[in-house]
């Protein structure tokens, strides 16, 4: 992964992300994969670990991964943060000897991979670590919609640090569809603090590509959390299920 955004690395910040980022279908999607009985379960880009820490509560094994050292503290100071085990780390770099029956990148995180070398490693770090029967699920955005139009620009969060306006602008899009980069600038009462932000928008062909290189089988694409099949033209959403070649 890049260097993380001020959004992210950024303590004032990071405390107030999930505040911003409450969904609730993607979370139930994940851990609906690992099922009922203890599963070893890594998440690569937990962030503030939200799905870690409802995994752990569900009684699995959990390993979160996150370069953010901000993102972290918020973590390991939340219930059950004694729980999992965080690692300070990227996900091209991420290396252990242990193996996990589900591996997860959630949260669009697999957007933040903006070049072919990152999304390769990062693939090959799923490939390396997972069981021989296990799951590998992440989603990310499809290219063929305006995200820049279906995207809000602009909230307020009453926060324990006073009322924040957050305000979303772009600042290059001579690359879309493939890349947009903008910028939230936070308002806060004594401060304004700008996190600049770059995604790629990779097509469902293209990520396909680039799992076969890493020996990796994708199982399906869903379109949306209940399911649903992925519609090049109708889906903003592109669900990834992927096992190892051979063990389809």
């Amino acid at each position: 992964m890049p260097r993380p955004d001020l959004q992210f690395s950024h303590q004032r910040l990071a405390d107030l992300y999930d505040l911003g980022n409450a969904g609730s279908e993607d979370r139930k999607f994940y851990l609906s994969l690992a099922g009922e009985a203890p599963r070893d379960v890594l998440d690569l880009g937990c962030g503030t670990g939200l799905l870690c820490l409802a995994f752990a509560a569900k009684g699995h094994r959990v390993t979160g991964v996150d370069p953010a050292a901000a993102m972290l503290a918020v973590a390991r100071r939340a219930p059950l943060g004694d729980r999992v085990t965080w690692v300070e780390q990227t996900s091209e770099e991420f290396c252990t000897d242990r193996v996990f029956d589900l591996i997860i990148m959630t949260g669009h995180a697999f957007q933040v991979l903006l070049t072919d070398q990152q999304v390769e490693a990062t693939l090959a770090t799923m490939a390396k670590h997972l069981k021989p029967d296990g799951l590998i699920a992440f989603e990310s955005r499809n290219p063929a919609f305006d995200w820049d139009a279906i995207w809000g620009r602009a909230y307020e969060m009453e926060t324990p640090q006073g009322h924040v306006r957050a305000v979303r602008r772009m600042t290059d899009s001579s690359r879309a569809p493939e890349f947009l980069s903008f910028a939230w600038d936070y308002h806060f009462q004594d401060d304004t603090l700008t996190s600049h932000s770059t995604l790629r928008f990779l097509s469902a062909d293209t990520i396909t590509g680039f799992a076969d290189q890493a020996g990796l089988h994708v199982e399906a694409i869903l379109g949306d959390w209940q399911g649903g099949a992925f519609d090049p033209n109708l889906s903003r959403e592109m669900i990834f299920k992927l096992r190892r070649k051979g063990a389809e």
